[in-house]
């Protein structure tokens, strides 16, 4: 739609962002199914991973696409570059909520960016994966966060860039470790909200030294392409505790919200970090 006059110019981004993620033509709001009971995980189900291509026409990329998420980082495929990673971002007023199908912060505004070759992508949200979805070198983790951000430019030609975290089971994480109290308190309640008040994203552990990175997919319907995936290659711990309260959380058929393997269709996975060589 071509923009009549400056104010539209303005408030257009801003109208996008409140719309997250739907459908192909509404990148922004993919992540955010209107009903979650749409589909499922479950491996034989009529709604599950296998089926979410059909459900809907615009949902068509879930089986059809050919660069979907997520996929295995093999050594054998990735090719090692020497490049830093940047990240700056602020504390900022966020909600909790329950989305049937994960356990998802917003962040209102204002918490920061991830930088990918000149352009910025602002931090969103972020939600938990039980397990991981990614794999490396086939394994598969206990657990997998991740932080979606959003460029809302429509003349960005990749506008959603998600991080990715893997996570084992051993000590607590401190991060969810402070979030508890608010899970506990939207248990199986689907678009419940807590208000979270100021969180930092600062206090999620990254492990900024490697890092995997490829052109993917969202991981749920309508699976749009071309997300941009940044996978730290360190891996973090969880206790199993927090990972129970994650599964009890949410809706029966998601307590494993992973969405299988896929193709990788000759997709070029790099490997960066400092003190890498070609």
């Amino acid at each position: 739609m071509k923009s009549k006059n400056k104010s539209v110019n303005i408030f257009a981004p801003l109208l996008i962002s409140c719309i997250v993620l739907l459908a192909a033509a509404k990148p922004i709001n993919a992540q955010e199914v209107d009903n979650e009971r749409e589909f499922d995980y479950g491996e034989k189900s009529e709604k599950g991973p296998r089926k979410w291509g059909s459900i809907k026409k615009e949902w068509g990329a879930c089986n059809n696409g050919s660069m979907q998420s997520p996929v295995d980082m093999s050594n054998e495929r990735v090719q090692i570059i020497s490049r830093p990673e940047r990240r700056i971002y602020r504390v900022a007023n966020a909600t909790l909520k329950n989305r049937g199908h994960d356990i998802q912060i917003e962040w209102l505004g204002g918490a920061g960016s991830l930088f990918i070759n000149g352009t910025e992508y602002p931090l969103r949200y972020a939600h938990w994966h039980s397990p991981s979805e990614h794999t490396i070198n086939g394994r598969r983790y206990d657990m997998e966060l991740h932080l979606v951000h959003l460029n809302t430019d429509p003349n960005v030609k990749n506008r959603i860039a998600v991080v990715g975290i893997f996570y084992k089971i051993g000590e607590p994480d401190q991060f969810l470790s402070k979030l508890m109290a608010n899970i506990s308190s939207i248990i199986d309640k689907k678009e419940e909200e807590s208000v979270l008040g100021m969180v930092d994203p600062n206090e999620i552990k990254f492990g900024r030294r490697r890092y995997y990175r490829y052109m993917g997919s969202l991981t749920v319907p309508p699976c749009t392409e071309g997300v941009i995936w940044t996978l730290n290659k360190k891996v973090q711990t969880v206790s199993r505790d927090q990972v129970k309260l994650l599964r009890e959380a949410v809706h029966d058929y998601a307590e494993e919200n992973a969405r299988p393997l896929q193709h990788q269709n000759n997709r070029d996975i790099y490997l960066y970090g400092p003190g890498a060589t070609n």
